[in-house]
């Protein structure tokens, strides 16, 4: 009997060891394996790009390491398509997802979000020599390009023009240079990236949406992640702060859009 006695609490103090280690907090894990890993696209320039050099850059990578050098470890920067980001997040592949994520009802059932680090609008753009659209509203029974599960497509569809799914920004605007698609829309900081650096004069901007888009930093919901949804916002409000998210914006974006 004490032998079984014995047995029974050696069995419930090992049950009570793997129940502590399983329950233990997102942010600690993170910060025992002294690395976060984060996912973003690196191809949607300003906010993630591979420069001349073929260096990693952007909005997006100087927000990350900088939230990680908050949280005391090194950040593991991993590239993907924008389509399997949020699925990769919600699997663990991913520990944050930083990529100009905007805020959504249907997102904020999965994921609980950062405080915005940046604001954005979304423009509406043709080809020069488009005449029928001059705003969303005329998008109803036309085309556009978009990446694929992104809330541009989203709001092409709400608007009811029929949306062909891409990659990236590059190949919608080479659809709608070619005719392939009449419209494409995005954020401004972005075509207005790509008109600067292309200096293509073939597109014009014929609409923008009057309230600005937030962009925070998803994180899947559920007690183990409170404490790194925390980590997260107070390194946000010290970069804030001390001026690093405004410079990281003028750098990037060509002024301040960490301001409402």
């Amino acid at each position: 009997m004490k032998k079984l006695l014995a047995g029974l609490l050696s069995a419930a103090m090992v049950f009570t060891l793997v129940g502590c280690g399983s329950s233990k907090d997102h942010l600690a894990t993170i910060q025992d394996k002294g690395e976060i890993t984060i996912g973003l696209e690196g191809d949607w320039q300003p906010f993630s790009y591979h420069d001349k050099d073929d260096k990693l850059v952007g909005v997006d990578v100087e927000v990350a390491k900088n939230i990680a050098k908050k949280l005391g470890v090194k950040a593991n920067i991993v590239e993907g398509k924008w389509d399997g980001l949020l699925t990769g997040l919600s699997t663990g592949t991913y520990d944050l997802v930083i990529n100009g994520v905007d805020i959504t009802k249907e997102r904020e059932k999965k994921f609980d979000f950062s405080t915005p680090y940046a604001y954005d609008h979304t423009v509406l753009v043709v080809r020069n020599d488009n005449t029928a659209i001059t705003s969303f509203d005329d998008l109803k029974g036309k085309t556009t390009a978009n990446s694929i599960g992104s809330t541009y497509m989203e709001l092409g569809e709400d608007y009811g023009a029929t949306v062909k799914g891409v990659d990236d920004l590059t190949k919608c605007m080479d659809l709608v240079k070619s005719g392939g698609v009449d419209a494409t829309i995005n954020a401004a900081t972005s075509i207005n990236d790509y008109l600067q650096t292309t200096k293509d004069s073939s597109f014009k901007i014929v609409d923008q949406s009057k309230e600005s888009t937030p962009y925070a930093i998803p994180m899947v919901k559920g007690d183990d992640n409170t404490s790194l949804k925390k980590a997260v916002n107070k390194a946000l409000k010290e970069l804030k702060e001390d001026g690093t998210l405004s410079k990281i914006s003028i750098k990037y974006f060509g002024e301040d859009l960490t301001k409402e």
